[in-house]
């Protein structure tokens, strides 16, 4: 990512702004970052985007020296240099670590939001736990090697890898192969490696595949009550072609209906495509893979679509915070399945889902938790092709509330910064009122939370 849109963004789960040179913010920065998701830090710019100047850049080596015997154990950090008009800023790539890392004096920190936050208790029980967790994507399959892989999807997946960092990689594709943990060092296939790569990985990883249904009514039983389906594939391959050959056959079955938007005609379907792909990567990119016996299923019923991946919520992860955190169960099929363009940015797939389906005039989506299973329902709020028009808006909404809705009709979204600059005379707290009033009325949901808020419609075309 380019440093002007670096600089746009703003403080996250992986992406954290410095405006000085300073050590300890800056390495509980990096043990954070290292405990969660890995991250970017940029240093010499505040949260704002405006470079603070005052970097010199040889001070930057006393700092990698730092967390190598400051961090426990010692953790290495790349750095990149940016010369800017403004100054010089640094941005520090934090790599995800299998390992637990704490501070010299004992402290282990997470990234939650935007905050480094202390781990004590349960809280530190479960980040411990989900470090083990990391290394069976790692576990070689006795009797593989790179005979088992399909080089078709090898050479893709490396023109893509190429595509997005074109001087990341200089060497021969099997050394490639070991690089990213798909090879051991003897040249012995992993969990990842057939997964991703595998000509038949279900030779060996059966329960890795996906199961699409399609039932005629709202239950698993017809509209005479006998148990039957209109159609049900079982797909199988390396995880790429899951997710192509998914896709398909959910487009294939869903109905579907040709609009006019303006000067263009436009294929509407029962789901918006963007909720329907978001929910089956997720499916594939963070069920737990040691759980055998049972596959991915996909059910389209009249009323509703269902995505269920096999394993509890990953990590820290609950209900109560699945839009604004984000957890990587299997971080090196993740990493696949972004530098293979399925996966665009870490963190905002729930977020897509939820925003695509009510500007389509849907229910936001529903997330159900076991400990053994994750489903994902899509609800279908209207028909295709019914009119998704917002109801009239109620007669005791203020003017304020009204240039809101307009805002979000127009943009998709608002922020609170959004709504000052709209109102700029008005007070913040009356403001975080009019929103909040909005929200327990019902028109618009909340997503996030602090600095990452923002506003979407909730109820269109009479639908709640």
């Amino acid at each position: 990512m380019a440093i002007t849109q670096l600089l746009q963004r703003q403080p996250g789960l992986q992406l954290d702004f410095q405006g000085v040179l300073d050590p300890n913010p800056i390495l509980e920065t990096i043990v954070s970052f290292a405990n969660s998701e890995g991250g970017q830090i940029v240093v010499g710019a505040n949260a704002s985007g405006r470079v603070t100047g005052g970097i010199v850049v040889e001070d930057i080596e006393n700092l990698l020296q730092m967390s190598l015997y400051r961090i426990r154990p010692p953790l290495r950090v790349e750095v990149e240099t940016f010369e800017l008009p403004q100054g010089t800023v640094l941005v520090l790539n934090v790599p995800r670590s299998n390992e637990l890392h704490s501070l010299i004096d004992g402290r282990v920190l997470a990234r939650r939001g935007n905050q480094n936050v202390l781990q004590t208790g349960t809280d530190l029980t479960s980040l411990v736990s989900s470090r083990a967790g990391g290394d069976y994507e790692l576990e070689p399959i006795a009797g593989t090697s790179i005979d088992d892989f399909d080089m078709e999807v090898v050479a893709e997946y490396v023109e893509y890898r190429r595509r997005r960092q074109p001087r990341g990689f200089v060497g021969s594709t099997e050394a490639l192969l070991r690089q990213i943990g798909a090879l051991t060092a003897e040249g012995v296939a992993t969990v990842m490696g057939l997964l991703l790569f595998g000509r038949e990985p279900q030779i060996y990883l059966p329960q890795s595949g996906l199961t699409f249904v399609k039932f005629a009514s709202s239950d698993r039983r017809g509209e005479h009550g006998q148990i039957g389906y209109g159609r049900r594939e079982d797909i199988n391959g390396p995880l790429a072609r899951i997710i192509e050959r998914a896709w398909q056959v959910a487009w294939e079955e869903m109905d579907k209906q040709a609009v006019v938007k303006g000067l263009t005609r436009q294929e509407q379907t029962e789901y918006p495509g963007v909720s329907v792909r978001e929910a089956l990567v997720n499916a594939v990119a963070h069920r737990d893979y040691r759980v055998a016996g049972r596959r991915i299923e996909m059910l389209l019923y009249r009323d509703r679509l269902e995505v269920t991946s096999p394993g509890g919520l990953p990590g820290y992860i609950t209900l109560q915070n699945i839009v604004d955190e984000h957890f990587s169960r299997n971080p090196r099929l993740v990493n696949g399945l972004l530098q293979w363009g399925y996966i665009e940015e870490l963190g905002l797939g729930i977020d897509k889902m939820i925003e695509a389906m009510i500007a389509d005039g849907h229910p936001p989506p529903d997330f159900k938790a076991s400990p053994h299973a994750f489903t994902v329902t899509l609800r279908k709020g209207r028909e295709v092709g019914q009119p998704g028009q917002m109801q009239q808006w109620e007669h005791n909404m203020n003017e304020r509330q009204m240039q809101a809705l307009q805002f979000v009709q127009q943009y998709g979204r608002i922020t609170n910064s959004d709504y000052r600059n709209l109102c700029p005379n008005v007070s913040s707290e009356t403001l975080r009122l009019d929103l909040a009033d909005l929200v327990d009325k019902g028109l618009l949901l909340k997503i996030g939370d602090k600095k990452g808020t923002h506003y979407v419609l909730k109820r269109r075309g009479g639908q709640s």
